[in-house]
């Protein structure tokens, strides 16, 4: 199979679209003219977020640019090489950033978690990436259950109601922070991921430990909740609407 045939867009199911857009829709996301520059790690939901985009592009009445950028942090089993051609092959603009994240928090990180510290030296970069290539808006692929997760662990372990944010301004005021996904589910990335033959890159850090099994507890703790109270998730979704941001 050649390139261009191996690596083509690929439309994903309505149910997702749907859940998108809603989000979208709700939260003023997308505005004419935007250009948008989608953060991809090249795991399953950035990879959906960036076909969802794409797919967006091509009917929406609204226009606006599309381009992706990958922040390497130097992780021995991260590689990302797949990510420069399939973007190639969709048309998408690319910018890939190789830093030494993880050797900077080695030397530089104080009473932190590996995951917070990479994070944020990620973020930052992506807001440079972003001046200066002249992107106004920042997408970012977390989901609903990323949100319901950071939502239990910032009540049981830090005595405060905080969930990401589906829509906000950067401290600086010149990039906005937009994640069309707060209303889909994992498993409906998973499920896009695996029926599209998407090219997911493993992201395996040895150096994240603490909060990854924290986050991990967390996951499986609501999984066996859901399996009692089926609309967990969206009970959960009433809670955190407000704090969840709008523009």
């Amino acid at each position: 199979m050649n390139q261009s045939s191996e690596f083509a867009a690929v439309k994903p199911p309505r149910s997702l679209l749907s859940a998108a857009g809603r989000a979208i829709g709700d939260f003023d996301m997308i505005r004419n003219g935007d250009r948008i520059l989608l953060g991809i790690s090249g795991g399953k939901d950035s990879l959906s977020l960036l076909h969802i985009l794409l797919d967006l592009q091509k009917r929406a009445p609204v226009k606006f640019e599309l381009a992706a950028c990958t922040v390497d942090p130097q992780s021995p089993d991260y590689d990302p090489s797949v990510l420069k051609p399939y973007l190639a092959a969709l048309g998408v603009p690319y910018f890939y950033e190789s830093q030494p994240v993880l050797e900077s928090a080695k030397q530089n990180m104080t009473g932190d978690s590996f995951c917070a510290y990479c994070s944020r030296m990620r973020r930052g970069i992506l807001y440079r990436i972003a001046r200066e290539q002249h992107y106004n808006v920042l997408a970012l692929a977390q989901h609903l259950d990323d949100l319901a997760e950071t939502f239990m662990m910032s009540a049981f372990f830090g005595g405060k109601l905080r969930t990401m944010q589906a829509h906000y301004t950067n401290d600086a005021g010149d990039v906005r922070i937009i994640r069309p996904l707060v209303y889909a589910r994992e498993r409906q990335t998973a499920d896009f991921a695996r029926s599209a033959q998407l090219p997911v890159v493993q992201e395996n850090c040895p150096a994240c430990f603490s909060m990854p099994m924290q986050r991990q507890s967390m996951k499986l703790m609501l999984a066996e909740q859901e399996k009692a109270h089926p609309k967990l998730f969206a009970s959960l979704l009433t809670a955190m609407r407000p704090l969840m941001g709008s523009q």
